[in-house]
């Protein structure tokens, strides 16, 4: 069966609850024509936050990536910040660690092609530099 409508919360709860009972999801899927992830992604969700759960929306939340504004809490010890301000520090950091893991893997891929490159000129008896004018 091909769902033509979003499923309410109540369905979806329903749902979850023939998981829990030990119903296999792929009968249930089958029954139902919801995806097997579906009712596994709802399942976790609902294990996580209740029925609050079943009605998230999808894609990346608003405020996790929000820029990081100097401030004077900036000066004192991670203890004495207020925890939503420790939480964006906290976020910044992983975003500049996953920056620089990016930059360390594209400075180690041109590193070994210009390797390469040297290999191939040594091999092929081509001069490496220009020979200097001043004696």
């Amino acid at each position: 069966m091909n769902r033509s409508r979003p499923l309410s919360t109540e369905e979806k709860q329903a749902l979850v609850r023939r998981l829990e009972a030990g119903e296999r999801a792929a009968a249930v899927a089958a029954q139902t024509g919801v995806l097997r992830k579906s009712l596994y992604e709802w399942r976790a969700a609902y294990r996580a936050m209740g029925a609050a759960g079943l009605n998230r929306k999808r894609g990346p939340k608003p405020g996790l990536r929000a820029p990081l504004e100097p401030s004077s809490a900036d000066a004192g010890s991670p203890a004495a910040r207020p925890p939503d301000e420790l939480k964006r520090a906290k976020a910044r950091i992983v975003e500049l660690e996953r920056l620089i893991g990016r930059q360390q893997a594209d400075i180690d891929f041109f590193r070994e092609a210009l390797r390469s490159w040297d290999a191939k000129r040594r091999g092929s008896g081509a001069p490496i530099s220009s020979p200097s004018s001043k004696k």
